[in-house]
């Protein structure tokens, strides 16, 4: 048996880097035994789960010293699963007692694939333990909320409503939001509306239809009073912790430059949602969904910005700043979904079946993780 706090965490505590989707382990225990956790001798993270087995409150241990060593393991995203928690532990942290009787994520049967809904459930599970291990520990620093610069392009104003209020509803940062209108002209019915109806500071650029996308978001960018810049997109879908997962992985990694796997997307045409997992999450990388881009606005300022191109600006801008030297960690994507129409509606244009080629899941209709929308 391996006491947990011997499981080789790195200097600022274990982090969920290298989650493994479908573990080639079962669910193991993890008891309390002379003073300490223990696991069975081998790396949690290659178990689907562990049990916890509390100790009797009659031996006479600290509760913070016994669910200190847990919420480091929930901080590295393993999942935890626990039938009932002691109401000494329950009163000390209620959230956590919530998250580790929460036994949902156990009720599908895995399938030995990455990409069967039992693995999906358990990841979800993992996201949020992850996110409660490292509030505990601090992580980020408590006190003011970040300042993150949203910078939004857009020529589609009846989509605006929708995306400024996806921004609007991110919670644990103060957001602005920086409006690139390309071709649309600020005093638009519809741009007005949304620009009205959003709580947030906006700050509206105008552009001319012929300016590269590349340029309108420069241009939106070079307004941004935030301590973090991040990339938006007027058509997909953001959970409302979006924004602090991303901060949250730059946090435990010490990434320059951070962004979500693509993994869900809405096939409108179709009515299908398809996920893809051929691309791995909590690694680093040099490609990241261009819509999740965030890094720190004087890193941004330091960098050439995004190519003054029609299309290819994410690849472009990710290919630049890696080549310069700068570390790319790519985190979960469950807390986002990219909405595909006719590939002459995208700068990014691929034909709607090759995403039903590359699909490792298909459902019928609107499908998010439960992450996006529980």
């Amino acid at each position: 048996m391996t006491a947990v706090t011997d499981l080789g965490a790195r200097e600022t505590g274990p982090t969920p880097a290298g989650f493994v989707r479908n573990p080639p382990g079962e669910i193991a225990d993890v008891r309390w035994e002379h003073g300490r956790w223990t696991v069975p001798d081998e790396d949690p993270h290659t178990l689907r789960g562990l049990r916890v087995h509390w100790p009797d409150p009659a031996a006479g241990s600290a509760p913070a010293a016994v669910t200190a060593p847990l919420l480091d393991l929930a901080a590295a995203g393993v999942p935890l699963h626990a039938e009932e928690v002691p109401a000494w532990a329950a009163g000390a942290d209620p959230a956590f007692a919530a998250l580790l009787t929460d036994g949902g994520w156990l009720a599908e049967t895995p399938k030995g694939t990455p990409h069967c809904t039992a693995a999906l459930r358990r990841e979800e599970h993992s996201v949020r333990l992850r996110r409660h291990g490292f509030a505990r520990r601090g992580v980020p620093a408590p006190g003011r909320e970040p300042s993150v610069s949203v910078v939004l392009a857009s020529m589609r104003p009846h989509l605006l409503g929708s995306a400024l209020g996806q921004v609007a509803r991110q919670r644990g940062v103060r957001a602005e939001v920086l409006l690139g209108l390309h071709g649309v002209p600020a005093s638009h019915d519809e741009v007005r509306r949304a620009v009205a109806a959003c709580p947030l500071p906006v700050t509206v650029v105008e552009a001319d239809a012929a300016t590269p996308f590349g340029r309108v978001l420069n241009l939106a960018a070079a307004a941004a009073g935030g301590q973090y810049v991040t990339k938006w997109d007027d058509d997909d879908w953001y959970g409302p912790d979006h924004l602090a997962d991303l901060l949250l992985a730059r946090a435990y990694s010490g990434a320059d430059v951070v962004g979500t796997a693509a993994e869900f997307f809405y096939l409108e045409p179709l009515n299908v949602t398809i996920r893809r997992t051929d691309y791995t999450s909590e690694v680093w990388s040099e490609h990241v969904a261009g819509g999740t881009i965030l890094l720190e606005r004087d890193r941004f300022r330091e960098t050439p910005g995004f190519p003054a191109l029609p299309s290819g600006v994410d690849a472009g801008f990710l290919k630049a700043v890696h080549a310069a030297g700068a570390r790319v960690y790519r985190t979960h994507g469950l807390g986002y979904m990219l909405r595909r129409r006719a590939s002459a509606d995208h700068t990014w244009r691929l034909p709607l079946a090759h995403f039903l080629r590359v699909a490792s899941n298909q459902w019928r209709g609107f499908r998010p993780s439960r992450i996006l929308a529980p």
